[in-house]
């Protein structure tokens, strides 16, 4: 099976650095054994700079550690196709924006902690990736792995 390629919003990102046993350091134990390919976008990167430097400035290396051992790779900005097909699902343009890396970026699966503009959005279905949580991502990989999906 070829690696799915993963893409990780800013509040998986932020849940992977302040808890070794979530789903989401999960997931990047998973990118570290290359078992899936994991990416970020630009808006995705400063977002997180903006809220460690605001609330946990001690966490900028960790993070950037964790990103390195996982083998994150980074999207450029999205084209403005991506961003229009992304505003039809969110209307909040910093996520969609962030939706619309995650479309240059080609990936199989949107990772998000976001329930309010993202996860569950009655649009999504308009993405050409599913969109979940840490927790839905694993059970969404084991079934593609075992052969269920």
């Amino acid at each position: 099976m070829t690696a799915k390629k993963v893409f990780l919003d800013a509040s998986a990102l932020i849940a992977a650095v302040h808890s070794q046993t979530s789903g989401a350091r999960v997931i990047l134990k998973l990118g570290e054994a290359g078992a899936v390919q994991l990416w970020v976008g630009p808006w995705v990167l400063r977002e997180i700079e903006n809220v460690l430097a605001r609330k946990a400035p001690q966490s900028k290396t960790h993070f950037a550690l964790l990103l390195d051992r996982a083998k994150v790779s980074i999207v450029g900005e999205a084209k403005a196709g991506a961003l229009e097909t992304a505003r039809a699902v969110v209307d909040y343009l910093p996520d969609a924006q962030v939706l619309a890396e995650a479309m240059a970026a080609e990936v199989d699966y949107f990772v998000s902690l976001d329930r309010k503009h993202l996860v569950g959005n009655p649009r999504g279905g308009r993405l050409p990736f599913p969109m979940g949580t840490p927790g839905d991502f694993l059970a969404w990989y084991r079934a593609q792995v075992s052969g269920e999906g």
